[in-house]
């Protein structure tokens, strides 16, 4: 059906051997060099007859072995639910018997239609990208965006497999929410880009969904959580244009004018719309009174639903301007649209646009962050099992004590980020069930802007590294290695960059009037004061515990009133926020997973609280904070005070 061509080494780069004054592989090469470092009768037992077998090979004259491949095995995982024990330790903890026994069995099942189904059909994504044509052979404009097959094969997957219906058919009460994060986390990385369009499906859902499935909406709600890949939809969500993304108060110059049967027609150009080849779109846009007026600002901007195209594939009096070519996500269309007419319905209240949007916002980052934790999982696992096949100076890498060293930070970092994850999910579940408290929601609010500019960053940081842990093997775009980093990219910006969500969080706190920040240390220290029995936890439990009280000492510090600090703080003080609450994520016992051997259950804890977890209090002494800094930033940036 495809002709799958899967990623790794290929090539057959050579390079001189000093020994023999041959030219063999690179790879060969690398392993001849270990002569000429002394090693112990135990390291080269250590080494392994494979081992040994590749050093023997590698002196072999190349008129022998002029077409051998780069002599590197290719690291590989299996099923990744069945792989991944911190997963299943959280699974066995948190869920009930009854609920762990079925989802098990549905998790190990998808975990193996993943590795021989999904991952393939995301690298043919990802060989395939969309390509635009925009007239006919005639001359007509036809703005077609051709997706590969492999892609609409990854459309059905995702209804068969209830990628989104698992969340609102709440089989499992408030735990459906979880489980469908859970299937989210293992298909995001091996989705060639597909997991994007089901983040803004699930968003558009979730509004439909928050405005109580009206009537008109019904048909569109029921096919975006369908499992049937006949009749299932995906959404577009086409916020951005010329002005920019965040600013949708300032930036959005859609025009709505209503038509004599209710409906509205918009005209517009929207900059940036991700999976152009939807089947829906919500989007935000003024209306036109009868003088042609239009009321600026975010009081201004109403919430429309939009068609695509009508049921014979033409477009909804949409142009398509080109897509998008971008650093990372190819595999997805992204594209500019001029709305010239479009038909669409007012879905809203009049000027309440933004606030319906909430909804979608907060689901749609809450997928950025399961992409985040998807994407280091999966280099991590790859880097982990290449650990136990590469052999260098001797013996594998796996027994080189700084490139453990290496993998166990970066380990910590995701077991960190996965952890806040299942939290937020949790949290949402029991919102979406009527069973959180008032607590429980204020938290929610405060957790979904931090952990999504938290994550966003961590994924970067994580994928760099780990693609520094394969070598030049790591740079190779055919290993896949590349596309993962490049998709990971986006992460932090896409959904509001970390200086936006960063004041997001300040405006939380502001508009609870305090209440959020007196329920998140609250939370904090009960989990805190539940792992301080624990002997081995508590010098993580200590560090956490002192980084609460800078912390509180940083907020009393600043006072009420001090904008311009608080501005100048934010994204220290998220990133405080982020650190210590997964410091006290990691002391719960189901964050201890496994390691490659016999290890303390608080090497997680202390690893994570071994960082600086309120940075905010440690840059606030520093004087980062002040007007005079304002002005030394804008010297050393600008050359002279730009404010």
């Amino acid at each position: 059906m495809f002709a799958c061509r899967l990623p790794w080494w290929r090539s057959s780069v050579t390079c001189k051997s000093w020994q023999s004054g041959h030219f063999v592989p690179w790879g060969s090469c690398q392993m001849l060099t270990v002569k000429g470092v002394n090693t112990t009768v135990g390291q080269e037992q250590q080494a392994g007859m494979k081992e040994k077998q590749m050093l023997e090979d590698s002196e072999m004259h190349l008129a022998r072995r002029d077409a051998e491949a780069l002599f590197q095995e290719q690291p590989k995982t299996g099923n990744q639910y069945l792989e991944d024990t911190l997963l299943q330790s959280y699974l066995k903890t948190h869920l009930p018997l009854k609920v762990l026994e079925e989802v098990h069995q549905k998790l190990e099942r998808f975990g193996k239609r993943l590795l021989n189904e999904i991952q393939p059909l995301g690298w043919e994504c990802e060989l395939n990208p969309p390509v635009f044509r925009q007239f006919d052979a005639w001359g007509r404009r036809v703005d077609h965006i051709h997706t590969c097959l492999a892609w609409r094969r990854m459309k059905e997957i995702s209804a068969e497999e209830g990628l989104i219906a698992e969340a609102y058919e709440k089989r499992y009460s408030h735990w459906s929410r979880l489980y469908q994060a859970v299937k989210l986390y293992l298909f995001s990385s091996s989705s060639g880009g597909f997991s994007c369009p089901l983040a803004m499906t699930d968003g558009a859902a979730k509004v439909i969904e928050s405005l109580g499935i009206p009537a008109p909406l019904k048909n569109a709600f029921d096919r975006l959580t369908s499992r049937d890949p006949e009749e299932f939809w995906t959404s577009g969500q086409w916020m951005t244009e010329r002005r920019g993304g965040s600013d949708v108060a300032n930036g959005t110059e859609t025009v709505a004018r209503k038509q004599p049967d209710g409906t509205y027609r918009l005209y517009g150009f929207k900059w940036f719309t991700s999976a152009a080849d939807s089947d829906m779109a919500l989007t935000l846009a003024r209306i036109a009174d009868a003088e042609g007026q239009c009321t600026q600002g975010s009081r201004g901007l109403s919430l429309f639903f939009l068609r695509v195209r009508d049921e014979q594939g033409k477009l909804n009096n949409i142009q398509v301007q080109r897509l998008k070519d971008k650093l990372g996500t190819r595999q997805m269309a992204t594209a500019e649209l001029w709305l010239q007419g479009a038909r669409a319905e007012l879905i809203s209240a009049e000027g309440r646009g933004v606030a319906a949007i909430s909804n979608m916002l907060n689901i749609t980052r809450i997928h950025n962050v399961i992409g985040a934790v998807a994407a280091m999982r999966r280099m991590i696992s790859l880097s982990r099992d290449y650990a136990c096949k590469r052999v260098a100076f001797g013996k594998l890498l796996k027994n080189h004590p700084l490139h453990v060293q290496t993998m166990a930070r970066m380990e910590v970092q995701v077991r960190g980020a996965f952890l806040l994850l299942m939290d937020i999910v949790r949290l949402l579940g029991l919102a979406e069930t009527s069973l959180a408290s008032e607590q429980e929601q204020l938290l929610l609010r405060l957790l979904i802007p931090v952990a999504k500019l938290y994550t966003g960053k961590q994924a970067s940081a994580v994928a760099v590294e780990a693609m520094e842990s394969f070598g030049g093997q790591g740079y190779m775009e055919d290993t896949g290695l590349p596309v993962i980093l490049r998709d990971a990219l986006v992460l932090s910006i896409w959904e509001g960059t970390t200086n936006i969500l960063s004041l997001d969080v300040l405006r939380s706190l502001a508009k609870s009037q305090g209440q959020v920040m007196a329920v998140f240390l609250s939370a904090v220290k009960k989990k805190l004061e539940l792992a301080s029995g624990i002997k081995e936890l508590s010098p993580a439990t200590q560090r956490a515990q002192e980084a609460i009280g800078s912390l509180q000492q940083f907020m009393t510090t600043m006072g009420i009133g001090r904008a311009l600090s608080m501005e100048l703080a934010a994204r220290d003080f998220s990133y405080s926020l982020a650190r210590i609450y997964t410091g006290r994520a990691t002391q719960e016992p189901q964050s201890h997973g496994m390691g490659w051997g016999r290890h303390s259950p608080a090497l997680s804890p202390c690893r994570w609280c071994h960082q600086e977890l309120c940075p905010v209090a440690a840059e606030s002494a520093r004087g980062s904070y002040g007007d005079k800094a304002v002005l030394q930033d804008s010297a050393l940036v600008f050359g002279s005070s730009r404010l």
